[in-house]
C-alpha cells in the first residue's frame, strides 16, 4: 500500500499507521465542517470510508513493538480495534437522520466520535501504562464532550458534567495506582512490572495491593462495574442516542482491553490473589444491572443498567483467568456489539422532530402500526436476554463454560438466575409490542443508513448466533502470543 511504501524508512510509524489513519480522518471531518456546512452531507460517507481504510491498515499490519517497546500491534489488539471500528461505523449508519432532527454540527460529532476511537486504539496497544493513560484520557474526554452535544437539552449537559467529575475521580485513582507501581518497581513498562510482581505477590505486600485495586477501581469505572456504575444511567439517558449506542460498546471494549492487557501482562502470577476481587465485582454487576432494570420506565435508561449487567458477563471471562476465558470476553463484546447497536437503531427509528420516545409505553402496540420495526426489536431483544440461536446465547454459554472450568460454579449459577431475571424486563418490551393496543400512531424517521445498519445489526445477531465458529476462532488467535 502506498502508505506503507512512504513511511517504510520509519518502522514504528508503520506499526501506528490505524492510528495515524484515524487522527488524519478526525482532522479532516472536522476542517470539512469549518470550510462549509452545507458539506456536512458527505461528512458520513468521508467516516465510512476512513474507517474502512484504517480497517485495510488493521488487516496488512505485520504485528511488533514500536516507541522503545511501549506500544505493541499484536492480534489481541486488533480484534479489539475492529470491534471499536465497527461501534464507529455502526453508529454512523444510525446518527444521519438523527442528527438533521436535532439540528446538530455534524463535523464536530464525527469528529470526537473518530478521535475517541483513537484513544480506544492507543489504549488496546498500550505495552506502558503512562501510553495508556493518555489514549485514556483521550478517550474519556471526547466522550465527555459528545455527551454533552444536546446544547438544547439541560439532561446532555447534566449528564456531561457528572460523567466528567466520576471520570476525573477515576483517572485520579488510576494516576495514584500508576505512581505506586512505578515506586515498587522503578518502570511503567508492563513487563517489567510482571517480573516484579512475580516477586512482590500481593498478599503481604500493602503497596502492591493498593496498587492493583486503584487500577482496578479506575478500569471498572470504564467498564461501568458495580459499584463504581453510578454515571452510566444519567450520562445514556442524556446523551444523544446514537452516542449512547456508542457509549456502550466503544469505552466498554476499549476498558476490557485493557483489563485484559494488564492483569493478564503484569499480573498474571498473582491471579488467585486478584480473581476473587473481580469475582465479586462481577456478581454485584450481574445482579444490581439486571435488578435495578426492573423498575425503568425509560428504555434508554433500561438498557444503561442492561450495559451494566452486560459488563459483569463479561467479568466472568476475566475472573476464569485463562486465555480461554479473556477470549471468551472477547467474543461476548463483538457479539454485544451487534445486538446493541440494533436495539439503539429501534429507538432511533421511532424518533421524531421534537418528539424522541424513549419510554414503554411508546412502545405500545409497535406490531401493529409498524411491525417489521416491532420483529427487530424483539429479535434484539431475545438475544439480549440469551435465548437460542441468536448470538446472545453463544456468547453467554461461551463465558459460561469458561468460568466452570476453573470452578466458579457459584458466579456461573448466579448468572444464569440473572440472567432469567433480565427476561423479565426484556420480554416486557415485547409483550407491550404485541400484546397491547396502540395508544397512537406515529411515522418512523427511517433513512437509506440506518435500514442497513438494522439489517447487518439482523444479519450479525443471528448469523453468529447460528454459525459462531469464524468469531470464536478469530477470538481465540487474539489471545494466542498474548504479550506476557
Amino acid at each position: 500500500m502506498s502508505g506503507i511504501v512512504l513511511l517504510a524508512p520509519y518502522p514504528d510509524l508503520i506499526l501506528a499507521l490505524p492510528e495515524i489513519s484515524l487522527l488524519v480522518l478526525g482532522l479532516v471531518l472536522v476542517a470539512v465542517d469549518i470550510v462549509s456546512r452545507k458539506a456536512r452531507i458527505i461528512l458520513p460517507w468521508i467516516t465510512l470510508a476512513g474507517v474502512s481504510l484504517t480497517a485495510l491498515f488493521l488487516a496488512d499490519s505485520a504485528g511488533g513493538t514500536a516507541f522503545g517497546g511501549m506500544f505493541i500491534s499484536d492480534a489481541y489488539s486488533s480484534f479489539v480495534k475492529i470491534v471499536v471500528l465497527a461501534g464507529v461505523a455502526f453508529t454512523t449508519l444510525i446518527s444521519d437522520r438523527y442528527l438533521d432532527t436535532e439540528d446538530m454540527r455534524h463535523g464536530e460529532y464525527y469528529g470526537l466520535m473518530v478521535f475517541s476511537a483513537l484513544g480506544m486504539f492507543i489504549m488496546a496497544s498500550a505495552a506502558d501504562l503512562i501510553v495508556l493513560y493518555l489514549g485514556l484520557e483521550l478517550m474519556a474526554f471526547s466522550v465527555y464532550c459528545l455527551v454533552a452535544l444536546l446544547k438544547q437539552d439541560p439532561r446532555s449537559s447534566e449528564a456531561a458534567v457528572k460523567y466528567f467529575l466520576m471520570g476525573a475521580f477515576s483517572s485520579a485513582i488510576l494516576l495514584y495506582g500508576i505512581s505506586l507501581l512505578y515506586g515498587m518497581t522503578g518502570t511503567t513498562d508492563l513487563l517489567a512490572i510482571a517480573d516484579a510482581m512475580s516477586a512482590y505477590g500481593l498478599t503481604h505486600n500493602p503497596a502492591a495491593l493498593a496498587a492493583v485495586g486503584c487500577i482496578l477501581i479506575a478500569f471498572s469505572f470504564k467498564v461501568a462495574a458495580v459499584p463504581f456504575h453510578f454515571w452510566t444511567p444519567d450520562a445514556y439517558e442524556g446523551a444523544p442516542t446514537p452516542i449512547t449506542a456508542f457509549m456502550s460498546v466503544g469505552p466498554k471494549v476499549a476498558g476490557f482491553a485493557v483489563l485484559g492487557r494488564v492483569f493478564f501482562t503484569s499480573f498474571y502470577d498473582v491471579e488467585a490473589q486478584w480473581a476473587p476481587l473481580i469475582g465479586v465485582i462481577a456478581f454485584l454487576t450481574m445482579g444490581i444491572g439486571n435488578i435495578v432494570a426492573l423498575s425503568q420506565t425509560s428504555i434508554k435508561r433500561m438498557l444503561a443498567y442492561s450495559a451494566i449487567a452486560h459488563a459483569g458477563y463479561a467479568l466472568l471471562g476475566v475472573v476464569a483467568g485463562t486465555d480461554e476465558g479473556l477470549s471468551a470476553s472477547l467474543n461476548y463484546l463483538l457479539l454485544y456489539t451487534f445486538m446493541n447497536m440494533g436495539a439503539f437503531g429501534i429507538l432511533i427509528l421511532l424518533c421524531g422532530p421534537g418528539e424522541r420516545r424513549e419510554t414503554l409505553d411508546d412502545y405500545r402496540g409497535l406490531a401493529k402500526n409498524h411491525p417489521m420495526a416491532a420483529a427487530l426489536m424483539l429479535l434484539f431483544m431475545f438475544s439480549l436476554t440469551g435465548i437460542p440461536p441468536t448470538a446472545g446465547f453463544i456468547g453467554k454459554f461461551y463465558l459460561f463454560v469458561s468460568a466452570l472450568k476453573e470452578g466458579h460454579t457459584f458466579l456461573v449459577i448466579s448468572a444464569c438466575i440473572f440472567s432469567a431475571i433480565s427476561a423479565f424486563f426484556y420480554l416486557r418490551v415485547v409483550r407491550l409490542m404485541y400484546m397491547e393496543e396502540p395508544d397512537k400512531s406515529f411515522p418512523l424517521s427511517l433513512s437509506p443508513a440506518l435500514s442497513v445498519a438494522l439489517l447487518i445489526a439482523a444479519v450479525g445477531v443471528i448469523g453468529l448466533g447460528i454459525a459462531p465458529g469464524p468469531v470464536l476462532d478469530m477470538a481465540g488467535s487474539a489471545i494466542m502470543g498474548f504479550m506476557r
